[in-house]
């Protein structure tokens, strides 16, 4: 049976939509019960570890999700990437389950001459979120060597908020571009991405202690992401030019804004701080060796249906 941390989540909710479809028994960790679930759900705080136990009964594979990737300050992703990590992982110390533990490319930090990173590059994360990510990986190969680690890199699909943020701006005909030059980066589609935390899941010996980043082969530009947007909802781009003085000015406004409204936003110094590096790529050749996993879906069909899913829902017009 499959226990996933994070159900409530972006990945968390395809996840668990996936696995119920094909008639896998799953239950959903959550902190509260506030909605009707496809599977069964136990109720659990990861920070504390309370309900974690009776969460765990029966239990064979854990996909761990749960984290943050925003906070209102950097104690926060630490709370929620090491904590909640560790909490899990000492929970599990001699149980015979398999655990794979998602991570992401931000611990291991952008590519310092523009080739994709493999899995045994050196970790250096630039920002909390990175380091909080790093630090998630550390404690839990100490307390479940066996664990899988999956770095994905930029994940996209029907329901992000996140690059939501960007095609939202490139509906309305605006391009953000921070400093100077291009920006490249790797990306998987969100089903490709749940299709490869079930195989971790259950794949062999040869799986346990592996790392793997999981993305779609091509590299791609944000300029050019902003390009094949906009062609698909037929809206002409005007991009926009933010010195990075200016980029931590606007960072540093939305983290007051953030508290202010108490509520943690995407935009942020942390943010910024990732964003002025030109490349976050990866090589996933290990995933596609090992698990047998290829990520099916190229960036432009994966922006087709993820935009035409914000439309249906009303988040953008076009």
């Amino acid at each position: 049976m499959f226990l996933v941390t994070g159900a409530t989540g972006f990945i968390g909710k395809h996840l668990v939509e996936r696995l119920s479809a094909s008639g896998a028994p799953v239950r959903a960790l959550v902190r509260r019960v506030d909605r009707e679930w496809p599977c069964p759900t136990a109720r659990c705080d990861l920070a504390t570890g309370q309900g974690l136990d009776e969460a765990l009964e029966g239990i064979d594979r854990v996909i761990h999700l749960a984290g943050a990737t925003k906070a209102l300050a950097p104690e926060g992703y630490y709370a929620a990437n090491v904590r909640g990590a560790a909490n899990l992982a000492r929970a599990l110390e001699g149980r015979p389950v398999r655990l794979v533990h998602v991570s992401s490319l931000a611990a291991v930090g952008p590519s310092p001459d523009g080739a994709p990173l493999d899995e045994d590059a050196p970790l250096h994360p630039i920002s909390h979120y990175g380091k909080s990510k790093a630090e998630g990986e550390r404690v839990v190969r100490r307390l479940k060597p066996d664990a899988v680690v999956v770095r994905p890199p930029v994940v996209y699909g029907p329901g992000d908020t996140d690059v939501y943020q960007v095609l939202k701006s490139i509906s309305r005909g605006w391009f953000f571009q921070i400093g100077g030059g291009e920006r490249w980066f790797s990306a998987v589609y969100v089903h490709d991405l749940v299709d490869g935390l079930i195989r971790a899941a259950c794949a062999g010996t040869p799986a346990a202690g592996r790392t793997y980043f999981m993305s779609h082969p091509e590299t791609n530009s944000w300029t050019s992401l902003a390009s094949a947007a906009a062609r698909i909802m037929g809206v002409k781009t005007r991009p926009i030019h933010v010195p990075l003085p200016a980029a931590y000015a606007v960072g540093y406004c939305g983290e007051i804004w953030s508290h202010m409204a108490r509520r943690a936003g995407i935009v942020s110094r942390d943010k910024i701080a990732e964003a002025r590096y030109p490349h976050w790529v990866c090589d996933s050749r290990r995933a596609a060796a090992e698990l047998g996993w290829n990520a099916a879906t190229p960036i432009g069909a994966g922006l087709a249906s993820t935009l035409a899913w914000y439309k249906e829902m009303g988040w953008i017009r076009y």
